[in-house]
């Protein structure tokens, strides 16, 4: 037998780099960033005409993500943006077309 066999692997010990630098290449990608635009500090993601809005209330209810919340007077405000998903729901139920997509 020469000298040359190669080592197989003991537990306890390291596995050679050569496995170890392929599985941790992989492991060690970040993922890929799903946060919205506007929550690192572009737009918000809808745009409410207050003078338009007659405090209906209808968009708050409606949000299935509770996005909007009434501010003193009762008109919906953006108070979560991170939640919003686009889903439509509320510049489509507003009767008083009083709040827009910055997005779609």
């Amino acid at each position: 037998m020469s000298d040359e066999e190669p080592k197989q692997h003991v537990s306890g010990d390291k596995p050679p780099a050569e496995q170890t630098g392929a599985a941790n290449a992989t492991a060690e990608k970040p993922a890929a960033d799903k946060t919205p635009d506007y929550v690192k500090g572009g737009l918000p993601p809808l745009n409410i005409f207050l003078h338009w809005c007659k405090a209906c209330n209808i968009c708050i209810a409606f949000c299935p993500q509770k996005v909007l919340e009434p501010d003193r007077d009762g008109k919906p405000v953006v108070a979560h943006p991170e939640k919003c998903t686009q889903c439509a729901i509320c510049w489509l139920h507003c009767p008083d077309f009083a709040i827009t997509s910055n997005y779609k």
